[in-house]
């Protein structure tokens, strides 16, 4: 679990306030012993005495990309955060965070403790929760507009519902994050990462097929030249559209859109063909499969998570969640 977000510190009990501030101690140490500035060991550096808060702050911070989203998380302002993290740079003696003009961003020493930062929030908030199994906290989910709009969002939304403690974070763009530098805690590709510290699980296959109205598909039996539905300029990179030009080099396309869900819509509206995944096309009565020369070929859908995230509760009980509704969902998605 993800400390940092849910901000419950101070924990009351004074038992496992101790048991917290020796659990940090501990692993701090442990990486002090094996980072090094200049060739000489962080341990045997001046410097003064590390605030537990700070580090909170840290992670929070890094987790959120800025001051205020931060500050909105643990419940403070900006500037604490902006004290708590010149404070720990202080201590560490190291520039751990850089101002850029879209947020901050982690130097190369800022990446090199947080996952000992992350380390010792996990252990503070396992110590909090005192053996309980309790899912409580956010989870980061990174996936592409389509599969998140047409299908990632109901159903996480019914997990969020099966635990009242659990709140689902889904950004839905194509921007690339990195696990590794903690940008998401569970990314959705679409295809397998080639490189990077993560464990990647195949979900299920992603198949497509060339969708229209009734109308729009007998057309094309009776032998009239298929219109297509497409996407606008400003998505003319995506690999559908860039497929659907070197296939059908002369056809029109009558209708531009940004996403398959406009697609779909004006395809069920008699505009023309629209190249469409099954499971958007499948859960529209108004859309017939049709067949052309030319076939999509199908993508492989892969969850990806850090190894140290395996024995994490929050974590785990949304990667298990999304295994089992993938496989359940299968007929969906595949041919």
């Amino acid at each position: 679990m993800e400390f940092a977000i849910r901000a419950q510190w101070p924990i009351e009990n004074a038992q496992a306030s101790v048991r917290v501030a020796e659990c940090c101690a501990l692993t701090l140490a442990a990486w002090s012993q094996t980072s090094s500035k200049d060739g000489v060991p962080l341990a045997d550096q001046p410097h003064t005495k590390l605030d537990w808060e700070d580090l909170r702050i840290f992670v929070a911070l890094a987790k959120y990309g800025s001051l205020s989203a931060a500050a909105r998380a643990l419940s403070v302002n900006h500037a604490t955060i902006s004290r708590r993290i010149q404070s720990l740079e202080t201590a560490l003696g190291e520039k751990l965070v850089e101002r850029r003009p879209d947020g901050y961003i982690l130097t190369p020493n800022g990446l090199r403790i947080l996952g000992p930062a992350h380390d010792m929030a996990d252990a503070a908030d396992s110590i909090a929760r005192g053996g309980s199994e309790v899912v409580q906290g956010v989870v980061r989910i990174n996936a592409p507009p389509g599969l998140s709009h047409g299908f990632l969002a109901a159903h996480l939304a019914m997990l969020t519902a099966k635990h009242p403690g659990l709140d689902i974070d889904l950004a839905t763009d194509f921007r690339y994050v990195s696990l590794e530098k903690r940008e998401t805690d569970i990314a959705l590709r679409m295809s397998r990462p080639l490189d990077g510290d993560v464990i990647a699980k195949q979900l299920v296959t992603l198949g497509y097929g060339f969708y229209g109205s009734a109308e729009q598909c007998g057309k094309l039996r009776e032998g009239t030249e298929a219109q297509f539905i497409g996407f606008d300029e400003a998505n003319a990179a995506l690999p559908e559209a860039i497929w659907l030009v070197q296939h059908f080099p002369k056809a029109r396309i009558v209708f531009r859109t940004s996403n398959h869900f406009m697609q779909a819509e004006a395809a069920e509206a008699h505009a023309g063909i629209a190249l469409l995944p099954h499971y958007i096309a499948r859960r529209r009565p108004a859309l017939v499969r049709c067949e052309l020369a030319h076939a999509y070929p199908s993508r492989d859908i892969w969850l990806v998570s850090r190894p140290q995230d395996r024995k994490d509760l929050l974590v785990r009980t949304v990667i298990d969640y999304l295994v089992k509704l993938f496989e359940e969902e299968r007929a969906l998605f595949e041919e």
